[in-house]
């Protein structure tokens, strides 16, 4: 119950900068903040969005009902790791369980490789943000062979629609995909009959 109630009030919270017409800018360090104070306990996350696969997992917790942002657990299986992607949105990812390698990638010349950049190590409580406008593109991976990482991550959006692209790192070479998510129902956030009867 008590995860709940901590997920909640993170979703509520996010509403509250949504509806105060936020800017990216605010979104990256208000949101971050907010971010910050829920991955800093590991209570809260329902077992079933916290499920490896045979390939990384992206669970959907909360979508805004207008679409203007989304709160996202990716699950990361030992050593699994995206390919390289782009957000075209704001992002804000925030490290729960183990832990994440991001590197950004830059383009190179016209049809040749990729060149990366920034590396961020993420640890339980640490976040990051990312921006259409200066670190958009990179691989994310499970930094460790093992065992289970898990980041939550909010968007700009609604991700898992939002038409994005993957790149070959070989050649820059852009095509497009939609992500969508693993699971078919979101946490029930909004039963409050345990809290009040307690």
């Amino acid at each position: 119950m008590s995860g709940l109630i901590r997920l909640r009030g993170f979703i509520q919270a996010m509403t509250r900068l949504a509806d105060s017409g936020a800017g990216e800018a605010r979104w990256l360090t208000e949101g971050a903040g907010l971010l910050r104070g829920l991955v800093a306990k590991d209570d809260w996350l329902p077992a079933e969005m916290a499920e490896a696969g045979p390939t990384y997992r992206q669970y959907l917790l909360h979508c805004d009902p207008t679409e203007r942002f989304c709160v996202v657990s990716f699950v990361w299986g030992p050593g699994q790791r995206t390919p390289v992607h782009n957000h075209t949105v704001w992002g804000l990812v925030g490290m729960l369980r183990g832990e994440e390698v991001s590197t950004e990638m830059r383009p190179g010349p016209v049809g040749g490789p990729m060149r990366p950049g920034q590396v961020d190590r993420l640890r339980p409580g640490e976040v990051v943000p990312v921006s259409a406008d200066t670190y958009d593109i990179h691989v994310v991976e499970n930094a460790f062979a093992d065992r289970v990482s898990i980041s939550i991550h909010c968007y700009g959006g609604n991700i898992g629609a939002i038409a994005r692209s993957v790149f070959d790192p070989a050649t820059g070479a852009a095509r497009p995909f939609i992500s969508g998510y693993h699971n078919k129902a979101v946490p029930n956030l909004w039963d409050r009959s345990q809290e009040l009867a307690a």
